[in-house]
C-alpha cells in the first residue's frame, strides 16, 4: 500500500484512472440507454483488445469507445481514440461479428467522450466516429 510521508494511505496514478474509466463507462451506457441503445456487452474482451459496449441501436450494431476526462489538461476526451486505438477497436469487432455470426449486419463505430469536471458530467455521443480500420 502507498503511504504519505506520514503513514496514511494514498491511491496510485492507475486507482484514479480505473475509477474514471469505471465512473465513465457507467455514465455512458446511462446515456446510450436513454438514446434508445440496447446494451449487448459491457467491457467485451478478446486475445486482440477490448470494446467498452457493444450496443445495438435500430438495426445497426455499435461499437462503442468510451473516453473520459477529469481535466481538460490532456485535451479533449474523443481526441484519444487515437488511429492505433481505433485499429485495435476494429480488430476486434471484426472477430466479434465473425464469432457471432453476424458478418451480413449493419455496424459503426461510435464514442462516448465524457467530461467529469465538477458539477453536471458533460457527456456527448459520437455516431459513426471513424470508419473500419485495419
Amino acid at each position: 500500500m502507498l503511504t504519505d510521508g506520514m503513514g496514511h494511505p494514498q491511491d496510485r496514478p492507475d486507482d484514479h484512472r480505473a475509477r474514471t474509466g469505471t465512473r465513465g463507462e457507467s455514465l455512458a451506457v446511462k446515456a446510450l440507454k436513454k438514446k434508445g441503445y440496447k446494451i449487448l456487452e459491457k467491457n467485451y474482451r478478446s486475445k486482440l483488445g477490448e470494446i467498452d459496449v457493444i450496443a445495438r441501436d435500430g438495426g445497426v450494431l455499435a461499437f462503442v469507445e468510451v473516453k473520459a476526462r477529469r481535466t481538460d489538461r490532456f485535451g479533449d476526451p474523443k481526441l484519444a481514440v487515437t488511429a492505433h486505438k481505433q485499429r485495435k477497436i476494429s480488430m476486434v469487432a471484426l472477430e466479434y461479428l465473425k464469432k457471432t455470426d453476424q458478418m451480413d449486419k449493419g455496424a459503426r463505430f461510435d464514442v462516448v467522450a465524457i467530461r467529469l469536471l465538477p458539477g453536471k458530467p458533460e457527456i456527448e455521443i459520437i455516431k459513426n466516429a471513424f470508419e473500419l480500420a485495419y
